[in-house]
């Protein structure tokens, strides 16, 4: 079942920029997590979006036992986003994203192949779920270079990508 976004939650748009500041920022991180930690009945999105602060938090945490503790619970997390909301292509590419830059050896990387391939067929659906015009550009240049999909992959992508210009 997709669940919508609810009026009582925080701006989408919002939470983007701010996840985009607290890469760099571990104070934004924090505030962060603690903002959309306080949501109840929280939607598929939310919990992406708790998984994907998650992940920074292990970014930001110079104790291992932290970055893996954080990891984990990235990982569970976007279990239960992916659940309540399976075709979420921003879901999918922000669990993508982080798999993509977490060292493989960690052994957190197992999901990429499902998820490129989740989101390339919800974009040729033009099924873009919470995902603006503008930020599935990004998901779909992200894929591209990221040199995680298949040369059939990206050339599906580039035409998705012609037609969205």
């Amino acid at each position: 079942m997709v669940q919508n976004v609810k009026a009582d939650e925080p701006n989408l748009k919002n939470i983007r920029r701010q996840l985009r500041e607290a890469i760099n920022d571990s104070k934004t991180t924090d505030s962060l997590y603690k903002s959309l930690s306080s949501i109840k009945n929280r939607t598929g999105i939310m919990e992406g979006f708790i998984a994907g602060v998650q992940a920074l938090k292990a970014k930001h945490a110079w104790n291992p036992y932290s970055k893996i503790k954080y990891l984990k619970n990235c990982e569970k997390t976007f279990e239960k986003a992916i659940e309540v909301d399976p075709h979420n292509i921003e879901i999918r590419f922000m669990r993508f994203s982080v798999e993509d830059s977490v060292p493989g050896f960690l052994g957190y990387n197992k999901n990429i192949a499902v998820d490129s391939k989740e989101i390339i067929s919800q974009l040729d659906k033009k099924n873009y779920g919470t995902a603006d015009r503008e930020l599935t550009i990004e998901i779909i240049k992200f894929l591209v270079n990221s040199r995680r999909c298949t040369p059939t992959q990206i050339d599906e992508l580039n035409k998705l990508l012609a037609a969205l210009k």
